[in-house]
């Protein structure tokens, strides 16, 4: 069965000429307007493969995966410092105010400390950015709760050591 629309042997030249500066497949199929088989398939009948970039794409996701990481640590710090800001509004002195009344006055309240409405968003809001930051960059478990465990299995097995020495010498006084 024929094809709707061959490749013709100028985009199998172009193939060639893109291939050799370096192109992958992808780039290859957008500015041929073919898709990406479509240039695998002819890349093979010419003899070239993109099996040897494969290598350049691994470690070009790997830095991309690095730097990704790297951002996403600053957004938490961010977020962090956000919510840490936030956070300190609560108990500084705040000026609330509101128009209203048939003639539209404006009217504000100095108050020693944020009203409750206003500490609940701000709250919610440093929850927020807190969660977010924790979900970007999640604590490290430094709990010691390995190190814990290791210890008192070193305990138990010094233990077990000395009730077994304790047993034998008990027995052996016992027989003498």
């Amino acid at each position: 069965m024929a094809k709707a629309n061959p490749v013709t042997d100028q985009e199998r030249a172009r193939i060639r000429e893109l291939h050799a500066e370096g192109k992958g497949r992808n780039a290859i199929a957008k500015e041929l307007g073919r898709s990406g088989r479509t240039i695998s398939e002819e890349a093979g009948k010419l003899g070239i493969s993109f099996a040897a970039r494969a290598g350049q794409v691994a470690a070009a996701t790997e830095v991309r995966q690095a730097d990704l990481a790297d951002r996403r640590a600053r957004l938490a710090e961010q977020l962090q410092d956000d919510a840490e800001r936030m956070r300190a509004q609560l108990w500084v002195p705040t000026t609330v105010w509101s128009f209203g009344g048939k003639e539209n006055t404006y009217e504000d309240h100095e108050f020693p400390e944020a009203p409750a409405d206003v500490k609940r968003t701000l709250m919610s809001a440093v929850g927020i950015a807190v969660d977010r930051s924790l979900k970007l960059v999640p604590p490290k478990d430094e709990s010691g709760v390995e190190e814990g465990l290791a210890l008192i299995t070193q305990l138990m097995s010094g233990l077990t050591a000395v009730y077994q020495a304790q047993q034998q010498d008990q027995e052996a006084d016992e027989g003498a």
